[in-house]
Parts: structure tokens; C-alpha cells; sequence
């Protein structure tokens, strides 16, 4: 957690002192530099070990890329995750300037990973799918070495991408439910063996409420629609009981039930501990996944306590008025541009950066980040990028004639982590300043000489230097708008 200049006194005792007594440098979580950086910057008589954190998914050292944040919000930071040929690109982009590693884990829950590294670690150019048909030999035995192996690599691509639209996650569930059925006794008592049935049937139950609760959302967003048609009154009392079907109606409740049978058998198994209740685990956000496995995921919550609001105003004309802003609180206006940036499928002006494959730790790539609970759901997760980094939106197609005003919105679980703001490299439009809590948008003229090319570049910053694990430059949502000229009349 060095800021930047103990990192760079570190260095320079290193360099100009290289005392004897230090014997190498172990490069863990929360280095502001890569590790191929530490090594070209300190002397080779210093080896460097490896210390990769491969037990948990966010708000740490290798972050799984592209997670959806229905996942974040459920399975939370430390749940059961294999990421074989995640772990392989890491190892083998970072490994050749180290003398070895070892593992930063917390438990059984990385057990795959574990397996993963022990056998690069032994033979660097060993292929992932041979190492975990080895796994599945060994630990669940020869008649399902390859389909557990493939089901191992394919809870990896039920984490990759954006949930709505993975319909792999569904199939997954039925490899599974196959080995599941034809399992003996004794496979069914394997932790191991249930640690990926927990995993799937967990998936398949997020992914089957996500497209259930969207829908849900969408009806209900219909009934506001019609408010001045009805009554405030009625738009809302309609879309609060299309909402509340998603708890007095809900689906898939055979795989809600089985993720509860199997974690009970991975308490009797193994003693993992999945709920705080139930097994006495030490928080939600430390394993205990089954506590959250029912988290709204629509705005669900957020809409019922604006309800609850505007039922408080006097007047109908200000109801409707409340109830307009929500149906229309994603709208840019006729040629504007909107960006919900921890949103997978609504991020069109996000500059990635080189990404996972070679920025595994994303110093130099933008990630999407989670924390923030609250308020909409949009609001839970954010882009960020890390220490010093950038985080770049660029437009294109812009009006070169026309004005332009930005709305902007910061959700963050470090809001005192100030955030600045500046057009094209050079203008800023605001300074270094904290994030509002609770969050609200904020609005800023842009100035006629950033968008007259009819491009945009917006770049924000969190205070230089720092040290910590990085984040704090989140930005949730975007509005680009055209400022319309006035009707003469």
C-alpha cells in the first residue's frame, strides 16, 4: 500500500543503498506498479516471489474481469470460483520475473485455483484443460474426469460477461445436474463435487431471477408511462404490485432450495460456513454468499421509497411530474448520449484500456468496480480505474455547432476519495472535490471548444499519488446532452 513517493524511496534505497540484508521483495495486492515494472526498477540481486490473491473476485489484486454486478451483489467478493485459464493468463503473464509464489487464499472456496497454480508452478506449459481432468481424476473420480473438468471451465464462462444475455449459464446447470443424478452416495458427500453444484445451481437461480425481475421492472416502468392516463395514485399502486410479484411469486424456487440443501452439506462436509445465521460465519461479505442469494436485482427497493415520497406531495401536477423524472431518468434528450457505466451493455463511450489478457491487475485498464449499496441499482457499481490511471470516456458524432452540458453521477463506498473531471486534456471541468452522499447528479456547461471538432474526450482523476489499493475515481452514470436552443416565437 506504498503511495507514490515511498514507492519511489523503497526503490532508491534498493538502488542507490542495495542493502545487504534484504534477501528479495515479495509483490502482493495493493502495488501501485506491475510486477514486470518492481523488477525492471529495482536490482537483479533482489529476486521477487509472487503473492497473487486468488480467492477473491472484486476489490482486490486480480479482479475477475467483466462480472456482472447481479453477481457482485449476490455472490459477493469471496464466493467459490474457479478461474482456471483466468489464473493461467495470469500466471503466465507475471510468473517469468519471479523465483516462484505463493498463494494468497482464504480457504476452500479457491481450491481450483490452488490446483491450477501448484501444477504451473510445476510444469509452466501445462495445458489447463489436462490440469483439470487431473483434478477431476483424482478428487471426483475417473468416471467423470472430463465432464467435471469441462463443467469446471464452464462456471468460469457463466462469470464472463453480461448475465442477461449468458445463456451458457443455463447449461451449464444441466452438465451438472447430470454428473448430479447419476452421482453415488459417496459423490454426492465430496466437497468438491458440491462446491460446483452450489456454484451452478447459485448462477443459474441469479441468471433465472435477473431476466424475471427485468421483465417485472419493465411492466411496472409501463404503468408509470400511462400515470397522467390513470392517476399518480394508480401508476403507482399498479407498479408496486407488478414489483412485489418478484417476492409473493418467485421463480425457479427448486434451485433456491437446492442451494440451501447444498449449503448445509458443504457445513457438514467441510464446514463451510455460507450464512451468518445459519453457520456463524463471520460476515456476509466473507464467504457467507447464501445470506444475499434473494438481493433484489431491479430497482425495485429504490422505486417503493419514491413512492413513498411522492405520495407525500400535495399537489397531483407535482406526483406526475416525480413520476416522469423516473420513467425518464435514463433519457439524454434528442441528441444526447447516456452511459451506465457499471453496466456491461450500456457502456458504448468506455475506453477499456488493454483489458484482462494484459492487464490482469488493471492498472492500466478500466474495471468495473462494486460497493457502493443503495439507492438504484445502477448505483451499485461504477467504471474505475486505479491510482493514477485515467478514466477515459471519448464521443464521437457530435454536433460541432451545437452546445452541450454533462450531467454526471458518483456512487461510490469511498466518496471522500475526491474526483476530478477534465475535457479534451486540458479543460477542467471541475477540481478535485468528494463525491456527494447520498448521490445525486450534477450538472456542468461544457465549454463550446471541447466538442467543436464534433469529438469528446472526458478523462477523470483521483487525488495523485495515493496509496491504498487504488480505487475511488468511480463514475456510475453519464448524461451528454444538447443544449437545445430556444423555441422563438
Amino acid at each position: 500500500s506504498f503511495n507514490q513517493s515511498w514507492l519511489e524511496e523503497f526503490i532508491g534505497i534498493l538502488r542507490n543503498e542495495q542493502p545487504e540484508w534484504l534477501s528479495g521483495v515479495v509483490y502482493g495486492p495493493q502495488v501501485r506498479v506491475s510486477l514486470p515494472q518492481l523488477r525492471s526498477a529495482i536490482p537483479q540481486k533482489y529476486p521477487i516471489r509472487h503473492y497473487p490473491d486468488i480467492t477473491h473476485c472484486w476489490r482486490c489484486e486480480y479482479p475477475v474481469a467483466d462480472w456482472d454486478s447481479a453477481y457482485a451483489a449476490t455472490e459477493g467478493r469471496e464466493p467459490i470460483n474457479p478461474r482456471p485459464l483466468g489464473q493461467a493468463t495470469i500466471f503466465r503473464l507475471i510468473q517469468p520475473d519471479t523465483i516462484g509464489f505463493l498463494t494468497y487464499s482464504e480457504g476452500c472456496n479457491d481450491d481450483v485455483n490452488k490446483a491450477v497454480w501448484s501444477a504451473l508452478g510445476w510444469n509452466p506449459d501445462a495445458n489447463v484443460t489436462n490440469i483439470l481432468s487431473d483434478y477431476s481424476r483424482y478428487f471426483v473420480g475417473e468416471r467423470y474426469t472430463e465432464d467435471f473438468a469441462q463443467g469446471l471451465l464452464a462456471l468460469e464462462r457463466n462469470w464472463h460477461g453480461a448475465l442477461l444475455t449468458n445463456e451458457s449459464v443455463f447449461s451449464t446447470l444441466e452438465k451438472f445436474q447430470a454428473m448430479e443424478q447419476s452421482a453415488s452416495p459417496q459423490l454426492r458427500d465430496n466437497w468438491r463435487f458440491q462446491q460446483a453444484l452450489y456454484r451452478t445451481y447459485y448462477d443459474a437461480y441469479t441468471r433465472s431471477r435477473l431476466l424475471y425481475e427485468t421483465e417485472l421492472e419493465g411492466k411496472a416502468m409501463a404503468k408509470l408511462e400511462d400515470a397522467k392516463k390513470s392517476s399518480s395514485a394508480a401508476a403507482m399502486s399498479d407498479a408496486e404490485a407488478i414489483l412485489e410479484r418478484a417476492v409473493t411469486n418467485p421463480v425457479s424456487t427448486q434451485w433456491h432450495a437446492r442451494v440451501f440443501e447444498l449449503a448445509d452439506a458443504l457445513f457438514r462436509s467441510i464446514g463451510m460456513q455460507l450464512s451468518v445465521p445459519l453457520y456463524k460465519a463471520e460476515a456476509v461479505d466473507r464467504g457467507a454468499n447464501l445470506d444475499n442469494i434473494d438481493v433484489p436485482l431491479n430497482d425495485r427497493a429504490w422505486l417503493k421509497e419514491q413512492f413513498a415520497e411522492i405520495r407525500k406531495l400535495p399537489e397531483e401536477e407535482e406526483r406526475l411530474k416525480r413520476i416522469e423524472e423516473i420513467v425518464h431518468w435514463t433519457d439524454p434528450g434528442p441528441g444526447g448520449f447516456y452511459d451506465d457505466l457499471g453496466n456491461l451493455l450500456l457502456q458504448p463511450h468506455l475506453v477499456r484500456g488493454p483489458g484482462f489478457e494484459k492487464d490482469p491487475a488493471f492498472l492500466r485498464s478500466t474495471l468495473v468496480d462494486f460497493g457502493y449499496k443503495g439507492g438504484r441499482i445502477s448505483w451499485w457499481n461504477s467504471a474505475t480505474s486505479l491510482y493514477d490511471e485515467p478514466l477515459e470516456l471519448h464521443y464521437t458524432g457530435l454536433d460541432s455547432s451545437a452546445r452541450y452540458k454533462l450531467r454526471v453521477l458518483y456512487a461510490s463506498d469511498v466518496p471522500s476519495r475526491k474526483i476530478r473531471l477534465v475535457a479534451d486534456d486540458s479543460t477542467e471541468i471541475h477540481p478535485l472535490m468528494p463525491k456527494t452522499i447520498p448521490p445525486k447528479p450534477l450538472e456542468f456547461e461544457l465549454p463550446p471548444e471541447t466538442t467543436k471538432s464534433g469529438e469528446l474526450k472526458l478523462n477523470w482523476f483521483r487525488e495523485p499519488g495515493l496509496g491504498d489499493n487504488g480505487r475511488g475515481c468511480h463514475v456510475t452514470e453519464v448524461w451528454l446532452m444538447k443544449v437545445l436552443a430556444p423555441v422563438r416565437k
